[in-house]
């Protein structure tokens, strides 16, 4: 035997930091031929083949876990070889993993570890390749702590110890070429941890994962090229109209012959007509990452760089991206930096460490949600993050990106009482780490894919989400407005008795709404964990007047300044609320006043998409005036919209009380004007009481306007009037 005891226990436990100097062929020494040693713990016998002379050599068995070791001395050069085994009496040939130079150099690694590589995906994960002449499969991982990795599967047989990395250097990373592994085999990373506990991990950038109970990484392919941005359509996104239907793909239609979700490609067919039909711009998919709890909605993410399994592969999700983006319909990615769940298989104390993490639960830890925070002032967690959104714009070509749970990442204390925080270095509570990272995520987007639009989902006052960086700002285009959202839900869950006592709740809103680019949703998080569907929040006893309530309510956040979310099922107005485990409630469309409801929700899309001065002025304060904004007792609102030229501009009437309201109301312009749309029309399920669509200005100020309006609104409704050119 030439390896010495200490250097085969380490080869066979996978503590060498280069296996790759032990196992396969190398010289002895001058004159002394050369030493073949090969790891097959199936085997009964191995022997050593020259490639070009086919003559054989015996390998002895130096250990019952499978390591053999055999000289060689006619022979004093590297030569061709592969290795033939004789497993349960059948002869297997095999080439070896220890005769290929490293796939990936360390120094390739450099961006990565310094926190700027933008494409992680191109050096780390699993690579189906044809290197040196032999097909099969380069691994990489980034586990810089751990004592050894040995990557196992469909290819070894899932035999544990048999393939051994090999370390590259300061990277902290390990690899390995694996002859004959391909596309489709399924892999894991047998991790020996610092603190001696080993752990079988799933790829942190895989591109596709097995279903549970399982959680191992496929080999896929990566020869995705990045779109080219010449392509994309050249828009303006803060001008442009952006209305967005929000849905969570496994509870929105089900195919009912097998009583499931509908498959990224049964949605093909189904949802970019429905979205064409509805009016809506965008559609936004509730997380799709892969992850293994159901019930989390896709917020606990184990797979930052694939698809979840649960509606097709990653092919057919793209083939649907691609038919919402042919319809003219942009897909935008609930994306989850701010935390992942503590599942042992996937990021959790990957390498023994705290790798993804902070160490201490004060930094790392959510407990609210029982998850883990990711420590953003590590260089190498910043690329890989940054790295996965950059993928899906690669990948799949998706349209942007809802930044989930921005707050909790701003913030050291967000969920904790005194004492279980750690203050920033000038001690004060924000997360100087995360900031950074946020910035540097909207920079690296908006650099690559200049028309890719991020969306904040933040409810705190945090200043500056939506400047950009070189400002002192975060660089999102978008932040959700949840302050409107929950002020104006208390209104409408308010009887009318007691309405004008919250009245404030309308216009406060008002006041900051120009301060950031807002977005005005009515999301998932407000009709699921009891708080009932938006149907149901208006603070009313009747279905009619419930719903009619619902349709002023739909269409106050369309005119209302800034761009729109919508969840699915609000639409047509869902009684009951969100269930993530069964469809909507599609058989209400029987009855006309939910029909009538979504008739509605798409004409105030198409008219928001058509009519310029809606979106133009979505983020201009100098477009949005009121004309009455203070009337209480009455419970009406009224504002106006002005467009570039005076024809473009729109007058909004709201009555939120339940009597009929006559009045005058001030106008800009002297002339004729005209409803376009009324809440109360019977189209929608209305009763249809306000009377005339058209009507002529008086030359008297009112509201501080140089003319009046004389014209009814119905209860509970909202009238929009065009003046006519």
């Amino acid at each position: 035997m030439i390896i010495n005891q200490t250097e085969l226990e380490a080869c066979l436990s996978g503590k060498l930091g280069n296996p790759h100097s032990f196992l396969g062929l190398h010289v002895v020494g001058s004159q002394k031929g050369l030493v073949a040693r090969a790891l097959d713990p199936d085997a009964e016998k191995v022997f050593l083949v020259h490639q070009e002379s086919g003559k054989e050599y015996l390998l002895t068995k130096i250990h019952p876990d499978g390591f053999f070791e055999g000289e060689i001395k006619d022979e004093q050069i590297h030569f061709p070889y592969f290795f033939r085994s004789v497993r349960f009496e059948k002869d297997i040939t095999w080439v070896d993993p220890y005769g290929f130079l490293p796939f990936v150099e360390n120094g390739q690694l450099a961006d990565f570890n310094n926190g700027t590589e933008l494409r992680p995906y191109t050096k780390l994960g699993s690579f189906p390749v044809n290197y040196r002449g032999t097909d099969g499969v380069a691994f990489v991982v980034w586990a810089p702590s751990a004592k050894s990795v040995h990557v196992m599967g469909d290819f070894n047989g899932w035999q544990a110890s048999s393939l051994p990395m090999r370390s590259l250097g300061s990277s902290g990373c390990r690899e390995i070429f694996v002859p004959g592994a391909k596309i489709g085999d399924k892999y894991k990373y047998r991790v020996l941890g610092v603190d001696d506990v080993l752990r079988e991990k799933t790829d942190p950038f895989g591109l596709r994962f097995e279903p549970p109970p399982g959680n191992a990484t496929y080999v896929y392919p990566r020869n995705f090229e990045p779109e080219s941005t010449s392509r994309q359509k050249q828009l303006n996104p803060r001008t442009s109209p952006l209305s967005i239907y929000e849905m969570h793909l496994g509870s929105w239609k089900f195919n009912q012959k097998e009583n499931r979700p509908l498959s990224y490609l049964e949605l093909v067919e189904e949802l970019p007509p429905y979205l064409n039909e509805m009016g809506f711009s965008h559609v936004e998919f509730l997380p799709v990452s892969e992850y293994p709890f159901g019930a989390s909605w896709g917020y606990q993410v184990t797979g930052f760089y694939a698809p979840t399994h649960r509606f097709g592969t990653p092919d057919e999700f793209k083939v649907l991206v691609d038919a919402c983006k042919k319809a003219g319909i942009g897909v935008i990615l609930d994306w989850v930096p701010a935390h992942f769940p503590s599942d042992e298989f996937a990021l959790s104390r990957f390498d023994g460490t705290c790798l993804y993490e902070h160490e201490d639960p004060r930094q790392g830890k959510h407990a609210e949600w029982d998850t883990l925070i990711f420590n953003y002032g590590r260089a190498e967690v910043r690329s890989f993050l940054i790295g996965s959104a950059i993928c899906w714009l690669d990948r799949f070509g998706v349209s942007g990106f809802r930044v989930d749970a921005v707050a909790s990442m701003l913030y050291l204390d967000y969920g904790r009482e005194d004492g279980e925080w750690i203050p920033n270095r000038h001690g004060g509570k924000e997360n100087l780490e995360a900031i950074a990272f946020l910035r540097q995520f909207n920079q690296a987007i908006h650099q690559e894919y200049p028309n890719v639009i991020t969306i904040a989902e933040e409810s705190t006052a945090f200043p500056q989400i939506t400047q950009p960086p070189h400002v002192g700002g975060l660089g999102f285009d978008f932040k959700w407005n949840m302050g409107w959202m929950h002020d104006v839900l208390d209104f409408f869950k308010t009887a009318p008795a007691e309405r004008s006592g919250v009245y404030n709740h309308l216009t406060f809103g008002a006041t900051y709404q120009f301060t950031e680019n807002f977005v005005q949703a009515f999301s998932h998080d407000e009709v699921v964990h009891g708080k009932g569907s938006l149907a149901n929040k208006m603070g009313l006893g009747e279905e009619a007047d419930r719903l009619a309530n619902l349709r002023s309510l739909l269409a106050l956040q369309w005119t209302w300044p800034g761009k729109k979310t919508l969840f699915m099922g609000c639409e047509f107005g869902q009684w009951k609320e969100w269930d993530c485990d069964n469809q909507l409630d599609w058989s209400l469309l029987e009855f006309p006043i939910h029909a009538g409801l979504q008739k509605l929700v798409a004409d105030l899309n198409h008219l928001y998409l058509t009519h310029s001065t809606w979106s133009d002025s979505d983020h201009q304060g100098d477009k949005f005036h009121w004309i009455d904004c203070d009337d209480a007792s009455g419970q009406t609102l009224s504002f106006i919209k002005y467009g570039e030229n005076p024809g473009d501009t729109l007058l909004i009437a709201c009555n939120f009380s339940d009597e009929l309201c006559h009045r005058d109301w001030g106008c800009p312009h002297e002339g004729g004007w005209r409803v376009i749309l009324d809440t109360d029309s019977f189209d929608y399920g209305g009763e249809g009481a306000s009377g005339a669509s058209e009507f002529h200005s008086f030359p008297e100020p009112r509201n501080g306007h140089s003319n009046g309006l004389s014209f009814s609104v119905a209860r509970w409704s909202v009238r929009i009037l065009k003046l006519l050119k």
